[in-house]
């Protein structure tokens, strides 16, 4: 099975692991699970720690290739996926999230989140 992780779990997986799901845990231990970040992610990571969100104060390039180190694959965006945001209903706003939700639908992928908003979408979309 393959998950797409949201920013903030691919944030504690790297830097807080403590603040991980135990579900989450679970996912990231089973050694038949393929785990993803997306290039939205990074970008939605750059943009905010430049905003000054401390939630976001972590260094992109290290972050990316730690991830890339540890086995995660990275799902870059394609046009397929923004043009299917248009079709999502506008439960979230964020459009970071959102993109996410595209990328899985389109992929066939399972996205992993902790976000109660993002995880009420309709798909392939797990709540931990």
């Amino acid at each position: 099975m393959k998950l797409l992780l949201d920013t903030h779990l691919l944030l504690w997986a790297a830097n807080e692991p403590e603040r991980l799901p135990a579900q989450a845990r679970a996912f990231f231990d089973d050694p038949d699970m393929a785990l993803l970040f997306s290039a939205a992610s990074m970008c939605e990571i750059v943009i905010k720690n430049g905003l000054g969100r401390k939630d976001f104060s972590v260094d992109a390039r290290l972050l990316r290739r730690g991830l890339l180190d540890h086995g995660y694959a990275e799902l870059t965006i394609t046009s397929a996926h923004a043009v299917f945001v248009e079709s999502l209903p506008p439960i979230h706003k964020d459009p970071f999230d959102r993109i996410l939700v595209a990328q899985a639908t389109v992929e066939g992928i399972t996205l992993l989140t902790t976000d109660r908003v993002l995880g009420s979408y309709p798909g392939p979309i797990q709540w931990v």
